[in-house]
């Protein structure tokens, strides 16, 4: 029997509001913390990958606003991190020039360019029917984004029918907790939904959802196209894909921990020399997972700890080579980083509770059982942040000072959060709005405490923390507590909430010098 995959979404990343508007680019002024966690797999070699980090984060709604982000930076390198909301598409996308740049109207163009992280964020970013294409660029992280039904053929098209296509001299990319799909297979004007072409290295995609299509994606555009490799996959879902999943020209590929559900035709192609190191995967109601077909130039694998649950194999003959029904290692690869299995047997809870966009950058460190972000999450940037349930120290600078805020519900008071009494509070006339803290002279802040009243602990989802003064993002993440940050002088903070599962009850609003 073919086991159900839950795909729960559950948005816990770090949020901002809404451009008054749409696409345009907000521009903070503190600098950006790498992606949650940190790179894995081959894209942490030959130098690693930090995307953005250390550079300035901007704010897009729209594909011109992300080509604006990347033409208006000093040069073609400076790091950036643009983070994204809403639905991207050929509508709100267009070319913008530039001497740090060079883009166009119908995909969203990474090239010549290196250092940039695109990140999805708030009520999530879809790019609809339009691939991002990354050519001749380095050091490029795509993290949250889900890129449909991205055509090659019909109307519109985008980026060859890739969702995610990268050529012409890449190097090292990650792309994590992204949702990746299509509506068919070739004879519906879809293609690849993940490929690297012409010289590609140095990329890991992890935590990612991958359906629904003809062809899961591909390492080597030919036979003779053998200059790419060094490849990770790990913790992915591959659902409903005919074949590719991927096809490997050349090269070396580690695919470990992904669950593969209704391979139709075939899986892990290994073809043309190829290596394939094959650890602890889930493989289920599918057919030839692993093997070379559709060619007579070989590639190997080595195997290991993988399940196959329902698999059916076809028979070899010509360019027909499957490695089963009883794969065995015909090679061997040498890793060159360091990594943790989850036993093959829980790999399909621990992809369902972690992989794709949308789904809080949960991972997995080998117990079996998804795990929040690590600390250096860009929604917490003090990776010493307290136990939200452990109170700060020190005099609340709140007693005593101004408020005021968005909106506030009827009989509640801005005043009620810095009144020491946590049977007040303030609560927004909707789901979402923000409430400050104000002096009339600058104190310095590196910590609040934000106490939801008794009975709605749990209410408060996605929020910024803001310098009021400045407009910067001092932290961002979700739920209630305590929330450290670089300590900064400034006359007001504002606590924005922009997600909630209900009206959220602020008793509190404790500020600290920290």
């Amino acid at each position: 029997m073919r086991r159900p995959v839950a795909l729960r979404l559950q948005a816990a990343l770090g949020t901002l509001a809404l451009a008054a508007a749409a696409g345009v680019v907000l521009t903070m002024p503190e600098t950006a913390s790498a992606a949650a966690g940190g790179a894995t797999g081959y894209a942490t070699q030959n130098g690693g990958t930090t995307g953005g980090a250390g550079g300035q984060t901007v704010r897009a709604t729209t594909g011109t606003a992300i080509h604006q982000a990347l033409c208006g930076r000093a040069d073609s390198s400076t790091p950036i991190v643009i983070e994204v909301e809403g639905t991207i598409n050929h509508g709100n996308t267009s070319k913008v020039s530039g001497d740090s740049c060079n883009t166009a109207a119908d995909k969203i163009e990474l090239k010549q360019v290196s250092n940039i992280t695109i990140v999805g964020v708030g009520g999530g970013a879809v790019f609809d029917q339009l691939g991002i294409h990354i050519r001749e660029s380095s050091n490029i992280i795509i993290q949250n984004v889900t890129v449909r039904n991205v055509k090659k053929s019909g109307s519109p098209t985008s980026n060859g029918g890739d969702a995610i296509g990268m050529e012409s001299d890449v190097r090292n990319v990650w792309v994590d907790h992204s949702t990746l799909e299509a509506s068919g297979g070739e004879s519906e004007g879809y293609d690849g939904l993940f490929d690297m072409k012409d010289n590609t290295q140095y990329v890991t995609l992890s935590y990612s959802v991958l359906r629904n299509s003809g062809r899961g994606g591909l390492i080597g555009s030919s036979e003779s196209d053998r200059s790419n490799g060094y490849v990770t996959f790990h913790h992915n879902l591959y659902e409903n894909i005919d074949s590719r999943a991927p096809l490997l020209r050349g090269g070396v590929a580690h695919m470990y921990n992904n669950h593969y559900v209704s391979l139709n035709k075939s899986g892990i192609n290994s073809r043309a020399g190829a290596k394939a190191k094959v650890d602890n995967n889930y493989f289920e109601d599918s057919k030839d997972v692993l093997g070379t077909f559709y060619t007579d130039e070989a590639g190997s694998w080595q195997v290991s700890g993988n399940i196959f649950d329902n698999v059916t194999w076809s028979e070899p003959g010509g360019d027909n080579n499957p490695a089963g029904p009883d794969p065995q290692s015909n090679t061997t690869v040498s890793i060159p980083y360091s990594y943790t299995l989850d036993d093959a047997s829980c790999v399909p809870s621990v992809v369902s509770g972690t992989a794709g966009a949308n789904k809080g950058l949960k991972v997995s460190d080998g117990s079996c059982t998804p795990q929040s972000p690590d600390p250096t999450d860009p929604t917490d940037p003090d990776p010493t942040d307290p136990d939200p349930t452990d109170p700060p120290s020190g005099t609340n600078l709140s007693i005593g000072a101004g408020s005021d805020g968005s909106s506030k519900a009827s009989g509640t008071s801005y005043g009620n959060v810095r009144d020491g009494d946590l049977g007040t509070y303030w609560s927004p006339a909707g789901t979402t709005g923000s409430v400050s803290v104000k002096w009339s002279s600058a104190r310095t802040v590196g910590k609040i405490n934000i106490r939801e009243a008794a009975g709605s602990e749990g209410t408060v989802g996605s929020y910024r923390v803001l310098n009021h003064d400045t407009g910067a993002v001092l932290a961002s993440g979700s739920g209630a507590g305590v929330i450290a940050f670089s300590p900064v002088s400034l006359e007001k903070i504002t606590f924005e909430i922009t997600g909630a599962s209900g009206t959220p009850k602020v008793a509190e609003f404790e500020t600290y010098a920290g």
